[in-house]
């Protein structure tokens, strides 16, 4: 029998998108109360590698993705993925016209060997956390190099 130990805490990641740079701005301001300082920000980018998002968020949508400071126990992961949605959801109750969706916030962590990320919608590739939320290891470090698995969405591979 294995012996049970703790996990080592993991890099928090988040990624935002959106069609308006204010709500990507007020989407950082809200990360950062919820989890702490952001310690690195990507350059913002067209996420144009799908158009499965535009019924609900429109179309030209910007993407930015960000690492936190504060290292995470990876099981809090559903706490904040749940929170996430509550992010998303208040802002888009303060936008009464705009889209369904004018902010999506994707929760991850990362380790030494893996990227992984949280979703509400199963696949068979992903595994049920608790809370409805479903986990999936996007990217794996194996000999010096990330790489994709087969549903890896083209913006991380």
């Amino acid at each position: 029998m294995g012996s049970i130990s703790s996990p080592s805490p993991v890099l928090l990641i988040l990624a935002a998108f959106s069609r308006h740079g204010a709500a990507l701005d007020w989407a950082r301001a809200q990360a950062e109360a919820a989890w702490g300082p952001v310690a690195l920000e990507s350059a913002r980018f067209r996420f144009d590698a799908t158009d499965y998002y535009e019924a609900s968020m429109g179309a030209e949508i910007s993407k930015v993705f960000y690492a936190f400071e504060r290292l995470i126990d990876p099981g809090d992961i559903v706490a904040i993925k749940l929170r996430a949605n509550e992010i998303e959801a208040e802002f888009a109750a303060d936008v009464p016209d705009g889209p369904p969706r004018p902010v999506n916030l994707d929760p991850g962590y990362v380790t030494e060997g893996k990227l992984v990320l949280v979703s509400t919608k199963d696949f068979a590739h992903r595994v049920y956390l608790g809370g409805g939320i479903y986990a999936e290891v996007t990217l794996q470090y194996a000999h010096g190099r990330w790489v994709a698995g087969r549903q890896t969405f083209p913006d991380y591979a």
